[in-house]
């Protein structure tokens, strides 16, 4: 079995928005060589998110309305969390709802998606470095 390891990095210079990263996911497996098997695609950060969703701007415009009512930013005093001088109790909650990691099979070296699938980089806390780790291992 063979393993490939790739980081991608991100400064989204808003406090929120997500970013389309299959391109980034697919061309880290041509490079790996591997063709059946599995690829993990991780947020590395407590406050960012990777999740599969369509890529579909309403989609993504309702995803923040959801998350905002769900998780809302402010008062930040609401938060115990934003008690240390932190800001960013929601965001954590975000990350937590939309999830840290997806798998995705690998058949004939290729992502092997349902229907609009597509794998997205989710921050809530941005303005400031964070980094996506991909791991595929197979054959």
């Amino acid at each position: 079995m063979k393993s490939y390891r790739k980081e991608l990095w991100f400064n989204i210079p808003s406090r929120r928005g997500f970013i389309n990263i299959t391109g980034q996911v697919e061309e880290a497996l041509h490079e790996s060589g591997i063709k059946e098997g599995l690829c993990l695609v991780n947020a590395m950060h407590i406050t960012a998110s990777v999740f599969i969703n369509d890529d579909e701007a309403g989609l993504h415009q309702d995803y923040e309305k959801w998350l905002e009512k769900l998780a809302p930013h402010e008062p930040v005093s609401q938060y115990q969390h934003n008690d240390t001088g932190e800001d960013n109790a929601d965001a954590h909650m975000k990350r937590q709802i939309m999830g840290r990691e997806v798998v995705v099979a690998i058949t004939n070296g290729e992502l092997d998606f349902g229907t609009w699938e597509q794998i997205f980089y989710g921050e809530f806390d941005g303005k400031r470095k964070k980094r996506v780790l991909i791991k595929i291992i197979g054959e």
